[in-house]
């Protein structure tokens, strides 16, 4: 499974790239919503992992929207990670488009169990 993490923080962008790879899914990150755009339409992930406040022209509302609004990108699990505990930066999210949705500082296993819970089983 491929795993793209959009997120400006190199600290919890490298955390988070241990624990994914660590359970063998390919990794790939980006400190800005539009390189996260690129990405998503280039590389095209299984899931996304996003945050919210992101510098630049797309912060991870507007990333959300633009892929919903895109039929290649539409069905994209989402999971939003950002440091903002506001219930309206969370229905915000939702609202734009985001599958699951957690606050910074998270726990590294309930992210891991969330990320599992998109990848497809092993086939027996």
């Amino acid at each position: 499974m491929r795993v793209l993490i959009v997120e400006d923080s190199d600290t919890i962008c490298k955390m988070i790239e241990a624990l994914v790879s660590a359970r063998g899914y390919e990794v790939k990150s980006v400190p800005t919503g539009a390189r996260g755009l690129e990405e998503c339409f280039s590389w095209k992930p299984h899931l996304l992992l996003l945050d919210m406040n992101l510098p630049g022209s797309y912060d991870g509302l507007a990333v959300c929207a633009k892929l919903r609004a895109d039929a290649a990108t539409r069905e994209l699990p989402i999971v939003v990670i950002t440091a903002s505990s506001d219930d309206e930066v969370k229905r915000r999210a939702f609202d734009a488009g985001a599958s699951a949705f957690y606050e910074k500082p998270f726990s590294p296993l309930a992210l891991l169990k969330e990320i599992e819970s998109y990848s497809e089983p092993d086939p027996a």
